[in-house]
């Protein structure tokens, strides 16, 4: 008798492994919608990313030291040191910036295909949750390094907390520790990162898989008049998108490593809380957030922004129980399609000019100062006859 036979007979004879058999090879080839393509594999591809963000900060965790002194230098180790430690961290903080990426692709494809509806409320819920806890999850990170950027960044992150109405000062002061960012801040942020929201994802993930696997990908028929997809017409998980997702797979593993050797992240200066560099910006997840914010000023502003910025993700939570059409096809919701679009193209917008705002740029030939609240101005050179030195650009 095979060893492999000796393993199988060992658990036969105490387990009922026909019944875990039947289960698996039944969720292995279920039958997926005909029009099942390379647009679904975003979900799958956020869950690989999940897989070797925990591997590579496993790795990092053997030598990073979350304390004001030791951070920073820990980093540099990594790096310059840690036999391939250059190469998993940077893999590390690439994969943070596609997984956000990639949760976002996949449910932007879910939104404009109704996949939302019913009875799939709870997984789209799920998946805005996973998509929160997933920007949570670079915003914490991004500290870590205790770098000039990062601790500057997160000083501005946070001022935007005392903002919020009524707990604003608190929640402030929750988040740092203290009155200001400080090594309470990055201790917080460290717990955070690596113990209470891995649990957190871990256990979303494994719900909004079950919901999945439940309630399978949903089709184009309204909501009501899905049947049962027959073998003749239903696209097989295994091996056929199966064999999608891992050629899509592939490619991503080869577009990360290939990020990490051409456009590595700098390990930057050590924080100092006495050198303010110029124009401080979050990461670009936060730049449409950040560039709203600047339109409203005092208090009441402030606080009005505040709300503005909580909306989109408000809306995102409650739009399957605001949507309550039957029809999926994206032609036969005109208003949710038109509202989808304007949504992404505003935060592009908004993202673009954060991106710009407080900076120099030449278009065609010609410089423009962009200002704080993203207003192209004409700078005309110093040699030039005209004044003033610069010139709002007329809209």
């Amino acid at each position: 008798m095979s060893v492999i036979k000796k393993i199988q007979g060992f658990f036969d004879s105490r387990f009922d492994t026909d019944t875990v058999a039947h289960f698996v090879d039944k969720q292995a080839h279920k039958r997926l919608p005909p029009h099942t393509g390379w647009f679904h594999v975003f979900g799958s591809l956020s869950l690989l990313l999940f897989i070797s963000q925990t591997i590579t900060g496993i790795l990092l965790l053997i030598y990073y030291r979350p304390t004001p002194d030791e951070a920073h230098k820990s980093i540099q180790y990594i790096t310059g040191e840690v036999q391939f430690g250059w190469l998993y961290r940077q893999i590390h903080a690439w994969g943070a910036t596609l997984m956000i990426v990639g949760v976002l692709l996949h449910m932007i494809r879910t939104f404009f295909s109704g996949a939302y509806k019913k009875p799939r409320e709870l997984t789209w819920v799920t998946g805005v949750v996973l998509f929160v806890v997933t920007i949570t999850f670079g915003f914490t990170g991004y500290l870590l390094p205790w770098n000039q950027i990062a601790f500057w960044a997160t000083t501005v992150g946070t001022e935007s907390a005392n903002k919020v109405p009524v707990i604003g000062s608190w929640l402030q002061y929750f988040l740092r520790g203290g009155e200001a960012v400080t090594g309470e801040t990055l201790s917080r942020f460290f717990v955070v990162h690596v113990i209470i929201l891995p649990w957190i994802l871990t256990g979303m993930i494994g719900i909004h898989l079950v919901l999945m696997r439940v309630n399978n990908l949903a089709t184009f028929e309204a909501v009501g008049e899905e049947e049962p997809l027959e073998p003749k017409h239903g696209i097989p998980f295994f091996p056929v998108h199966v064999a999608k997702e891992g050629a899509v797979a592939i490619l991503l593993l080869a577009v990360l490593v290939t990020l990490s050797v051409v456009s590595p992240w700098e390990i930057g200066e050590p924080a100092d809380a006495l050198s303010t560099p110029a124009h401080i910006k979050p990461e670009w997840y936060f730049l449409p957030s950040y560039q709203l914010l600047k339109y409203f000023e005092g208090p009441y502003g402030a606080i009005i922004g505040i709300i503005i910025c909580s909306l989109p993700f408000l809306l995102l939570l409650l739009w399957p129980f605001l949507d309550r059409g039957k029809e999926r096809r994206p032609r036969k919701r005109p208003i949710a399609v038109a509202f989808g679009l304007f949504a992404l193209l505003a935060a592009v917008f908004l993202g673009v000019l954060g991106h710009y705002s407080e900076t120099n740029i030449t278009l065609f030939g010609k410089a423009y100062h962009i200002d704080l609240l993203g207003k192209p101005h004409l700078i005309v050179p110093a040699d030039s006859t005209d004044t003033p030195n610069t010139e709002a650009l007329s809209h």
